[in-house]
């Protein structure tokens, strides 16, 4: 009997061994894939903030006027000025749409009214059938 004992004792031992090692080795598998994903993360935001500098050193003021004035043939860009913008009488609104007075009623006929009358009339001495 004691053996039996220490045998699964021992087969006890060897699982949660085996258990222990496999977290173990599941953590440190987390951890690496952990620090992988963080290492993306900062290059990724130093590609950001890198391609950000570059797009405020294209759009320059004195760097986009040069290219207006290189391709005006092509594209032809102006300065905006008032003269582009319309005046609000220029404006076109809607007309506006009349409506019906909420206080007027309005009667309904024919399609509605089986819906409340009742299917089958009552009799008239209701009273008398119930117990």
């Amino acid at each position: 009997m004691r053996s039996l004992l220490y045998l699964c004792t021992a087969l006890g031992v060897i699982a949660l061994a085996a258990w222990a090692y496999r977290e173990n080795h599941m953590t440190q598998q987390a951890m690496n894939e952990r620090r992988a994903l963080e290492r993306e993360i900062a290059t990724l935001s130093e590609a950001i903030s890198i391609q950000k500098a570059e797009w405020a050193y294209l759009n320059r003021p004195d760097r986009l006027r040069d290219l207006v004035d290189v391709n005006f043939a092509t594209l032809k860009l102006v300065p905006i000025t008032a003269a582009h913008f319309g005046e609000i009488g220029q404006v076109v609104y809607p007309l506006p749409v009349s409506r019906a007075d909420i206080s007027d009623s309005i009667e309904v006929y024919g399609a509605v009214e089986h819906l409340f009358a009742p299917a089958d009339p009552l009799p008239t001495d209701l009273e008398e059938q119930l117990p």
